[in-house]
């Protein structure tokens, strides 16, 4: 009996069993149905820990198709946002004690929580005559940041454009 459980062992040694109620005509096809599967509990793994996206009890039927409109365009950029990392391995430049630069991959998690301080931000301007001029501008980019934007390709304006008409010209200001 030790002789057939060593038997057993070696067969299975490096190799990945998988047990499921699935069908399929064949190995790939069976792994390839395995695997959108586990691609979607990762998604919503990443909407309710990562995009902190949690059900919401609405009452309302046009709320909870908005609700679900929200989190499937939320998940929908974090998807574009990894692939961009895929493709552009973005390399961040992490501090070190020794003074040697370590550089390492970076995540969506980490590309968000790097980019989440950037803001927009308006600045209000009163005039002699009561008008106001409005500009909108975002805030300057960390070292750390700018590199991100760069090595994904992407750059933010240096002004937004107001979506409420301002009171005077503020494209001269």
């Amino acid at each position: 009996m030790k002789a057939e459980g060593k038997v057993w062992r070696d067969l299975r040694e490096g190799a990945y069993l998988l047990r499921t109620n699935l069908q399929a005509d064949s190995a790939e096809e069976m792994w390839s149905k395995c695997m959108q599967l586990t691609e979607a509990e990762a998604s919503f793994r990443a909407l309710k820990s990562e995009l902190s996206i949690r059900p919401l009890f609405h009452q309302k039927e046009p709320r909870v198709k908005a609700h679900v409109l929200v989190a499937f365009l939320g998940y929908a950029l974090w998807v574009t946002l990894k692939h961009l990392l895929k493709r552009r391995p973005a390399i961040v430049p992490q501090p070190s004690d020794s003074g040697v630069d370590n550089t390492q991959p970076i995540s969506p998690k980490k590309a968000l929580a790097l980019l989440s301080t950037v803001q927009s931000a308006d600045i209000v301007l009163p005039t002699t005559d009561g008008r106001e001029i409005r500009l909108c501008r975002i805030t300057e980019p960390t070292a750390e940041q700018k590199s991100l934007l760069h090595q994904l390709g992407l750059s933010l304006p240096e002004r937004l454009k107001s979506l409420s008409k301002c009171s005077a010209d503020s494209a001269t200001a």
